[in-house]
């Protein structure tokens, strides 16, 4: 692919192969968050433009916070894989697809540099300016394919990001004991755990009966909105901070 001209005036461009076209008409309507989960940046980035490798995303963004665009955003990234959020299931046809350079998991989940999720935000704070995306559809890789993806995983410092205008937070409840749910249990609590779970957007079926999807579309909301501790056990904590995220919508308010 030739050079194209930059969507976002902070990045410097390095294009990807990797892309098609955005299908039935669909535009960006949210953005999509991931660590690259290798050692190292350079080599990340040179995967992202390989034509083998089938993956790619918008923005690549490097430690010292350097953004670099791989693929226009009128075009549909190859990073979301099989995913599906509040219905949609094409989420690369209609999202932003950001890479953020860090080892992730495989690594020991290093902290992220202040400088990088500054250059996040900001990016963000652009895209979702230019094409309307609402604060809460500002996500992680695990969001949207619950179990199959961890990233940006647990140490991605979302109250950050919120801090700096971009997604949808609020400081969690604080672990404490009381009535939990987990693996095996069934009923009516169950099932409405797994309606709020769907009604924020999450693709779980509601079935009153807490299964190993279930846990896992649990694990992922912890790993975004309660990352002290995550366990798929819906605890008070779990619950709480949900019900609250859900008021705090603005749809739903």
């Amino acid at each position: 692919m030739t050079v194209f001209a930059a969507d976002y005036a902070g990045a410097s461009v390095r294009p990807s192969p990797n892309h098609g076209e955005r299908a039935g008409g669909l535009k960006p309507d949210m953005i999509i968050l991931h660590y690259t989960g290798m050692g190292t940046a350079d080599g990340a980035l040179s995967w992202l433009c390989r034509e083998e490798s089938q993956v790619s995303s918008h923005y690549f963004v490097h430690e010292d916070g350097r953004v670099v665009q791989l693929v226009p955003e009128g075009r549909r990234a190859w990073h979301a894989g099989k995913s599906s959020w509040a219905g949609e299931t094409d989420i690369n046809s209609c999202s932003i697809g950001i890479e953020i350079a860090n080892p992730g998991h495989p690594g020991g989940l290093p902290d992220f540099p202040d400088k990088q999720i500054e250059a996040v935000a900001e990016l963000c704070r652009d895209c979702g300016a230019r094409w309307n995306i609402p604060p809460e559809r500002v996500l992680g890789h695990s969001d949207v394919a619950p179990i199959r993806k961890v990233d940006p995983g647990e140490n991605f410092p979302w109250e950050k990001l919120h801090a700096g205008g971009v997604g949808h937070w609020i400081d969690p409840t604080p672990i404490s004991g009381g009535r939990f749910f987990q693996l095996g249990e069934s009923g009516q609590p169950i099932e409405a755990l797994q309606s709020m779970l769907s009604l924020y957007g999450y693709n779980i079926e509601i079935t009153g009966i807490f299964c190993e999807r279930t846990k896992g579309v649990v694990e992922a909301f912890q790993r975004h909105f309660r990352p002290q501790l995550v366990d798929g056990i819906a605890d008070f904590s779990t619950i709480d901070t949900l019900h609250r995220l859900l008021k705090a919508m603005p749809k739903y308010s």
